[in-house]
């Protein structure tokens, strides 16, 4: 606890209009931009993507497959953001008023110092997807990943800092809950997201009265109609998805299938033993 302080005043420090916002410092857009594009290069590198491959399976029980498929959803993403599209997101909207002269116009603005809490499912996704998006609205950050694979997340942090991106926009912790909740309500954070847990979800909710966002637990089916495949291979393949779906990273995912609704006809065919035998 008495390490904190320079987290509570680097939060402090950031003004309620934020970093930037469609009034100022509009050059941080484009920047912002630019180190996407830096980034979705270093990661066009499979030396550098295979990097990222190796320390995520070193922390979570995830397979090559899964875990590049993680890494390319976040690719996507800052690929997404190249360009003008940081700018194009803080896009305004006017509407015309009843008479001369009037009009009303709304703005996407920043909150301003911000936390960003994620759990151990996802090293990368979760909490880059999460804490970029705060940054390209103009909030500044602290970022605490789960502390069993925070490390993985320092080095993306690190590369943001090669690719361009200001130290000073984003704070990064390793810590774990009671630390992270001291700070945000020492430093008065006006937004923090939160993924994980209702329980701990709930205490937050209390704890930050209500400046809170929370992306829960999710409970996901899978529905198999009437038409049900002739080819065997077909079968045997909705077998191994329905497994996979289950129990790939030992279920430990909010997508994660939870129930299988199976019509009838799919009694007649062996999904089930197939299933059994995965």
């Amino acid at each position: 606890m008495d390490e904190i302080e320079p987290f509570v005043e680097s939060l402090k420090e950031c003004p309620k209009t934020g970093l930037h916002n469609p009034f100022k410092n509009k050059e941080r857009y484009l920047m912002l931009s630019e180190v996407n594009r830096k980034l979705v290069e270093c990661m066009h590198d499979k030396e550098v993507f295979d990097f990222f491959v190796k320390s995520i399976q070193r922390v979570t029980p995830k397979s090559y497959q899964q875990t590049a498929a993680e890494l390319q959803v976040t690719v996507d993403f800052y690929e997404n953001f190249c360009g003008d599209r940081v700018r194009f997101l803080a896009h305004s909207v006017r509407q015309p008023g009843d008479h001369v002269g009037q009009f009303n116009t709304s703005y996407r603005f920043p909150f301003g110092p911000v936390g960003v809490i994620t759990p151990f499912n996802f090293p990368i996704e979760i909490p880059v997807l999460q804490m970029m998006g705060a940054l390209y609205m103009g909030n500044k950050p602290l970022v605490k990943g789960d502390s069993r694979v925070s490390i993985v997340l320092e080095q993306w942090v690190r590369m943001l800092h090669h690719c361009g991106m200001p130290k000073e926009d984003l704070d990064f912790i390793h810590a774990d809950g009671p630390v992270m909740e001291k700070i945000l309500k020492q430093a008065d954070a006006k937004m923090t997201l939160f993924t994980g847990s209702s329980r701990v979800g709930e205490h937050l909710v209390k704890a930050l009265k209500g400046k809170v966002r929370l992306e829960d637990g999710g409970y996901d089916w899978k529905i198999l109609g009437p038409d049900v495949p002739r080819k065997q291979q077909d079968i045997d393949f909705v077998a191994y998805t329905c497994d996979q779906d289950a129990y790939a990273h030992t279920g430990q995912k909010c997508s994660a299938q939870s129930v299988l609704f199976m019509h009838r006809n799919w009694r007649k065919t062996d999904l089930l033993e197939k299933m059994k035998a995965q």
